[in-house]
């Protein structure tokens, strides 16, 4: 199965995990494949069968800029071709932030319902007032995403 990883970062963390993601799921026998500041003609021409996002918050819970072409373009256009097929989120924040707490995976979530996608597991929140190690942290539930995109 192809898995395309969407990656919105800004300083960094989200990209690490998004590699990380990118290395167990090879190891598990899936062919993903992730681009810091991938096209939607990129994502196209790599004819994905799911998607894992994993995006970092900022401002007042809105995405990084560097996925902000990428959502754009992808909203505009909704390929139909995406339709039915399996994706999940990671998000990362800050609980401090309350109400905005992983609001750039909330984004990414609801774009995936538009796109009709369907959503596998649940939003993986990441808090970084909790964690230091965000792409160990993600490993249990990338497992599970294994498991769900095989089943």
């Amino acid at each position: 199965m192809k898995v395309a990883i969407l990656s919105g970062s800004v300083y960094g963390t989200a990209e690490e995990v998004a590699r990380h993601a990118e290395k167990l799921l090879k190891q598990a026998g899936f062919e993903a494949w992730h681009a810091n500041r991938a096209t939607l003609q990129d994502i196209q021409g790599f004819a994905p069968q799911a998607f894992l996002a994993v995006t970092s918050t900022t401002g007042m819970g809105e995405l990084p800029d560097n996925i902000m072409p990428l959502f754009s373009a992808i909203r505009d256009v909704l390929p139909a071709e995406w339709r039915g097929l399996k994706g999940a989120v990671i998000g990362l924040g800050d609980s401090c932030y309350g109400d905005t707490f992983c609001g750039g995976g909330e984004q990414l979530r609801e774009l995936f319902a538009e796109m009709g996608l369907v959503e596998v597991l649940p939003m993986l929140r990441l808090d970084a007032s909790e964690t230091v190690t965000p792409e160990t942290d993600a490993e249990p539930w990338i497992a599970e995403l294994v498991e769900k995109l095989r089943g």
